[in-house]
């Protein structure tokens, strides 16, 4: 039998194994409105990290007071002759700092209060109590009171959100890391002598973490929203640019519906980069949990 004969009978080869990784982000970018949403973020932090370094900082006053959007002024101007672009430019970087520090706050405090009360069933009373204590809470009026009591700034600011934040995030974390530390490879590493700090660190947390990175989407998105309500009711920092400052200056020079243009461009960021976040989050979400038959 020639050697082109034999290879007719040749089992064909399997197709690469892809790690469960690949697979959820196959899955995600399976749908144009993966890449479209992930685009959309990426060009947000493109524009937040480099944008300032083209764009001059918006400071002064300007002779063209109030004009609407032109070829010399994209966004129009504001009640003092500033460019609009430019300050949306400026507070891109601002309120994607602000929800990038608050969710990892948010993220931190909520992973270790969630796998604490999980791993050490003693704490999980305590840990519960005052987790649900927190939900309870009005978050919004907490907010602006202790902004208002410690003073307007971005650490404020970032602080404040971050911190009433996570208790969402510790009770997602707490009922996935609850089912994680009864399973066998946990108990073996017990048997080991591993510590208590490594078991933590090393096995439970690695298994709960894809549901950290769905909740840091989904907080900094809250966060976004935050930062510019906290800002438009005047307890941002009145010395830096942020989107909700831009909607704050709007409110002061009372041209919210005259000047249309300056409350309209900062809007649609936060519109656009909240929605992109939310669906991020979400589908990734999804993709993790879908099982397709043969992959």
């Amino acid at each position: 039998m020639t050697a082109s004969a034999t290879g007719l009978f040749q089992a064909p080869l399997s197709p690469k194994r892809l790690t469960p990784r690949q697979r959820t982000w196959k899955r995600f970018f399976s749908a144009p409105v993966g890449w479209i949403t992930m685009g959309i973020v990426v060009a947000f932090a493109l524009l937040g990290i480099f944008g300032p370094m083209v764009v001059p900082y918006p400071t002064g006053y300007g002779p063209d007071v109030l004009q609407p959007p032109s070829a010399a002024h994209w966004f129009g101007t504001d009640g003092l002759g500033l460019d609009v672009f430019a300050q949306v430019v400026w507070g891109t970087r601002m309120s994607l700092l602000v929800a990038l520090c608050a969710g990892l706050i948010a993220v931190t405090i909520g992973a270790a209060l969630g796998v604490l009360a999980a791993y050490f069933k003693r704490l999980d009373p305590i840990i519960t109590t005052i987790t649900d204590v927190m939900l309870s809470l009005p978050v919004l009026p907490l907010m602006i009171v202790v902004t208002a009591l410690v003073g307007p700034s971005i650490v404020t600011l970032t602080l404040v959100i971050g911190f009433f934040s996570w208790p969402e995030i510790t009770r997602l974390i707490r009922s996935n890391a609850l089912t994680v530390v009864e399973l066998p490879f946990v108990d073996g590493a017990r048997a080991l002598g591993t510590s208590s700090g490594r078991i933590m660190w090393k096995e439970v947390l690695p298994m709960v973490s894809p549901l950290l990175i769905v909740n840091a989407l989904l907080t900094g998105a809250r966060a976004v929203i935050s930062e510019a309500g906290l800002s438009f009711l005047g307890l941002g920092d009145p010395n830096t640019w942020s989107w909700g400052r831009i909607l704050q200056s709007a409110q002061r020079d009372g041209v919210l519906v005259s000047a249309w243009w300056q409350t309209m461009f900062p809007s649609l960021m936060i519109l656009m980069l909240v929605l992109s976040a939310t669906i991020i989050g979400m589908r990734y979400n999804d993709s993790r949990a879908v099982k397709i038959s043969g992959v």
